[in-house]
């Protein structure tokens, strides 16, 4: 069985909408064993929370400022963002880290702050969705240096070719999110390098789901990587030895930078 992988996955509200201090938090989780530090890819939250940082200067200063660990959104929003933009960024963020990025993405949700109503993006979830997989489509085209094109539904990139390319071949890697229930963003994860389950309740429901993935990828899992977001002080074992092979302690939104600490000290282990 691979070793369980361990990050820090960082809301980046209030003590932590500061990329210098997110950065800092990141070098002190390297030393002390953590193996990545994914971040949340929000506009906006509830209050009290106020201020909110961008996730892609936040991974760019932590790139920066680590050598080891692994980074990405967990998870961007991919059909609120531009497909061609997000080829620049994800390439530029996988040369200056040196082949560390990971692309954390999903449908999102309006259910939480009305982000998406706020900002006039799409609310049907079947049309985010066809978003989503022509998004995934163009990223997998830019990510190989040939030029792109394509004209879709709702995305065109007319004889573009995005270099300089990832370091990482074929491409930066990519999990995708979703909940265990819904058997569209599991099929979708198939395809692609990781999945990311949202609200799992006990490590049989994740074995059922690493079976299912399993049998879609015709027993490919070798190199497949499965990440948890789990309680402070939970034990993760049980879920290590249902197929995951990443763990993720849960911080509550606005979170304050000396708990963030504690649980970094603690050790990866804890």
């Amino acid at each position: 069985m691979n070793r369980l992988r361990s990050a820090l996955w960082l809301p980046l509200f209030d003590d932590l909408a500061d990329p210098r201090v997110v950065a800092r938090v990141a070098a002190e989780a390297e030393e002390v064993g953590w193996d990545g530090c994914f971040v949340w890819d929000q506009l906006c939250w509830r209050a009290p929370i106020r201020q909110v940082a961008d996730p892609w200067i936040a991974l760019a200063a932590i790139a920066t400022a680590t050598e080891r660990l692994r980074l990405g959104p967990m998870v961007s929003v991919l059909p609120r963002r531009r497909p061609a933009k997000v080829a620049r960024e994800t390439a530029t963020l996988d040369r200056l880290s040196n082949g560390r990025l990971t692309l954390g993405v999903g449908l999102g949700s309006d259910r939480f702050v009305g982000e998406l109503s706020k900002t006039g993006e799409q609310l049907d979830d079947r049309r985010r969705g066809r978003m989503l997989d022509e998004s995934l489509a163009i990223l997998a085209a830019a990510w190989s240096g040939e030029p792109v094109h394509h004209r879709g539904e709702h995305y065109t990139v007319d004889d573009i070719a995005f270099l300089p390319r990832p370091v990482q071949r074929p491409g930066v890697p990519v999990w995708a999110a979703g909940f265990p229930g819904n058997v569209k963003p599991i099929r979708r994860a198939a395809r692609l390098d990781g999945f990311f389950p949202a609200n799992l309740e006990h490590p049989d429901q994740l074995a059922g789901i690493v079976g299912t993935l399993t049998e879609l990828r015709r027993g490919d899992m070798a190199s497949y990587d499965i990440a948890l977001g789990m309680p402070l002080g939970a034990d993760p074992e049980p879920y290590a030895q249902a197929g995951a092979t990443w763990w993720l302690p849960e911080f509550e939104p606005g979170v304050r930078l000396d708990t963030v600490r504690g649980v970094l000290r603690d050790g990866p282990a804890a």
